[in-house]
């Protein structure tokens, strides 16, 4: 899956991404409601490795995607199947310079149209932390509605934290071409 957008591109990771996405999970604030601690000299090739496997969507195997802006990645798009018939679930991350300017609304947007146009999905869930109120907005933003709000659910660095789940069907989308 290789697409492109008015001003990126996205496609699946490849080996000289490494520095790139170290510089965007070495930062505390990106990665402050993420499941892992920032990456780390020693943990970075590991933790690359697991997205260079992650190539194409399957029941399987997760996807992970590339977003390039002219020639470095700024971005990190996941999906993966939950579970429940033909539901996916989104998770991005974005480089703390590339802030403020609309890439990331620019990518996911892309992404979940060219899930519901291109593969079987239902449903589009995103899950994260309450207090990322950044990506509530990115959420809002493409037409996600919030659908749950759940108190003290999840176990994260040593604290309970709340969980926001937003989900999107193919009929939520704009009347815009997909």
């Amino acid at each position: 899956m290789e697409f492109t957008t008015e001003r990126l591109t996205i496609r699946p990771f490849k080996s000289n991404d490494l520095q790139d996405v170290f510089h965007i999970y070495n930062n505390n604030e990106t990665c402050k409601y993420l499941l892992h601690d920032k990456w780390t000299i020693e943990s970075m090739q590991e933790s690359f490795d697991k997205k260079l496997k992650n190539g194409s969507l399957s029941k399987e195997t997760n996807l992970s995607l590339a977003v390039m802006c002219r020639t470095k990645v700024i971005g990190d798009l996941s999906v993966w199947y939950t579970g429940m018939k033909d539901t996916v679930e989104i998770g991005y991350s974005f480089s703390a310079e590339s802030s403020g300017k609309g890439y990331a609304t620019e990518a996911v947007n892309y992404l979940v149209r060219k899930l519901f146009e291109e593969s079987d999905i239902h449903r589009i869930q995103a899950t994260f932390d309450a207090r990322n109120s950044a990506s509530q907005k990115l959420c809002e933003r493409i037409g996600m509605r919030k659908e749950a709000h759940f108190i003290q659910d999840f176990w994260s660095k040593g604290e309970w934290t709340d969980s926001i789940v937003f989900g999107m069907l193919v009929s939520d989308l704009k009347n815009e071409e997909i």
